[in-house]
């Protein structure tokens, strides 16, 4: 092989690398999830029901449903019309006592602070009595 040939072909392999890196513009990044309303997919689930034999296929082609989807509405709609249609948050579930937990845990520091405001103006009222030379009567609380 000569010296020429040699060179040609790391170009042309340093092009292929570059033409390839480059991301197609049409392409979705991150698919959006598909979120369907309740009446929708009554509507839809009142269609299949109607549909003759054989041509429920081409409805289900026809909004881009897969057969799946007709199970868990049916079985949605089985559970409770629009309760079970109706689209469920995902994710966890907030903790009921949450809320009730962290209001308590700031009433407990408010509480701590005052406390150690009130032990701070005690020790220097007797701090005060005692240089002053008073002496408080302990049976009462009074001097």
């Amino acid at each position: 092989m000569s010296h020429t040939s040699d060179s040609e072909s790391n170009s042309n392999n340093n092009e292929a690398r570059t033409t390839t890196a480059v991301p197609d513009p049409e392409v979705v990044t991150r698919p959006n999830r598909s979120r369907f309303t309740a009446e929708y997919k009554q509507r839809i689930l009142q269609a299949a029901d109607d549909c003759p034999h054989g041509e429920l296929g081409a409805l289900l082609r026809r909004e881009g449903l897969y057969s799946s989807h007709l199970t868990d509405w049916r079985r949605q709609r089985a559970d409770g019309e629009l309760q079970g249609l109706t689209p469920q948050k995902r994710g966890r579930k907030p903790d009921p006592q949450a809320a009730q937990i962290a209001r308590l845990q700031h009433e407990i520091e408010t509480l701590q602070t005052q406390l150690q405001r009130a032990e701070t103006i005690i020790d220097v009222q007797k701090k005060l009595s005692q240089l002053l030379g008073l002496t408080l009567d302990e049976s009462n609380g009074t001097r």
